[in-house]
């Protein structure tokens, strides 16, 4: 995994074991799920750049990797994102894989106003698994 990439994970999880927004964890089936979201302005300019992200007060990013809870090695998976805010609306989110060396990231981003939740929900397949994840996140302008 290149250092920059490595660097701003630890940082956003040491950033983020402070607040609400921390790094989370579910186990589903044979895998355990990471995952985590924060808002774009997190990223450096630089980081940002080099991975084609974004970088608004309007936008948050989700970012999730799949590990064999055995092995703890990543997994490739095809995945779907949809975010409904509490007014019902649904987006379809685009959702982005980043390999680096043993490492697999799936990133995608949510345009959102000032204090919006979204229920988030994933749905991860391989093989024959197929999983769902879901979660909350409340998304601040800053």
């Amino acid at each position: 995994m290149p250092a920059l990439f490595k660097s701003l994970l630890l940082s956003l999880t040491l950033l983020c074991s402070a607040t609400a927004s921390a790094e989370q964890m579910q186990k589903l089936g044979d895998w355990d799920v990471h995952y985590i979201a924060f808002p774009s302005t997190f990223l450096t300019a630089d980081v940002a750049s080099e991975y084609n992200i974004d970088r608004s007060k309007y936008l948050g990013i989700i970012n999730i990797s799949v590990l064999d809870s055995d092995t703890l090695k990543a997994q490739a998976v095809t995945m779907t994102v949809t975010a409904r805010n509490l007014l019902g609306n649904i987006r379809e989110l685009d959702v982005r894989e980043i390999r680096e060396q043993d490492a697999i990231y799936y990133i995608a981003e949510v345009p959102h106003r000032n204090e919006e939740t979204y229920r988030i929900k994933v749905t991860l397949s391989s093989g024959n698994q197929t999983q769902e994840l879901k979660f909350q996140q409340k998304f601040y302008v800053d």
